[in-house]
């Protein structure tokens, strides 16, 4: 079932909201965004104020977090904490070949491009994605978990996607000051993804952002879309 609301469409395909916030415009881009919670309006809305170019925003919630955004199992980090147990590879063939296909039945053509972003495992899973499919050619990690015991060294090993042509990753300054011996790790892990993004030869941002992993989300998730949608094209 389907409701309008304006420029916003909202359907669901198996348990997950799918909102589409199309420009209309052909010859644009179009931005898939997981999100935990229903931030899709939030950050919609920050874009816009930003007079970014024309695109369509597609946001993704009701997720299985430790589930669809993680590429193997790891057991709690910390007390607590949920265990993740890998279903990166699963989310992203529902992704790639279920989703994808029935939003843009819905938007503008031609698409000129494809982005995909996340905020912290989502952030690590763009960087997953982009080792795994040619589907997408922008990405945005913000705050991304690539502290993830083993994901560097498996990207390094795989290699990214030679469609790849423009990655961002930020951080919060803050966030690798933790006692947390995997969470601790996470600035030198980022920069090293963002030198092997360069040496690939892909357009690279690594932003170093104010704060800790919890401020800004909305803003940060905002700047990293932002960038890609502005990076001239290759």
């Amino acid at each position: 079932m389907k409701k309008e609301l304006n420029h916003k469409s909202i359907s669901h395909v198996s348990g997950r909201e799918i909102a589409i916030y199309s420009c209309g415009s052909p010859g644009s881009p179009i931005f898939y965004l997981n999100t935990f919670e229903e931030e899709g309006d939030r950050v919609y809305q920050t874009l816009r104020n930003m007079k970014c170019p024309d695109f369509t925003l597609v946001a993704i919630s009701g997720l299985d977090w430790h589930h669809d955004m993680t590429p193997w199992e790891m057991p709690a980090v910390s007390e607590g904490a949920t265990p993740c147990t890998g279903g990166a590879d699963e989310y992203l063939r529902f992704l790639t070949e279920e989703m994808l296909p029935r939003v843009e039945e819905e938007v503008q053509k031609p698409i000129v491009w494809r982005g995909l972003a996340g905020y912290s495992l989502a952030g690590l899973f763009a960087v997953y994605a982009a080792c795994r499919t040619s589907c997408f050619s922008r990405i945005a990690s913000i705050s991304g978990s690539l502290w993830f015991p083993g994901f560097g060294e498996y990207v390094s090993a795989r290699g990214l996607d030679d469609h790849l042509t423009h990655a961002y990753l930020s951080l919060g300054d803050r966030e690798c000051r933790t006692g947390n011996p995997y969470m601790k790790t996470v600035r030198e892990r980022t920069g090293e993804m963002a030198s092997l993004c360069s040496r690939s030869g892909i357009d690279t941002v690594f932003q170093l952002n104010p704060g800790n992993h919890f401020r800004n989300m909305t803003r940060r998730t905002a700047a990293g879309i932002a960038w890609c949608l502005s990076a001239p094209n290759r």
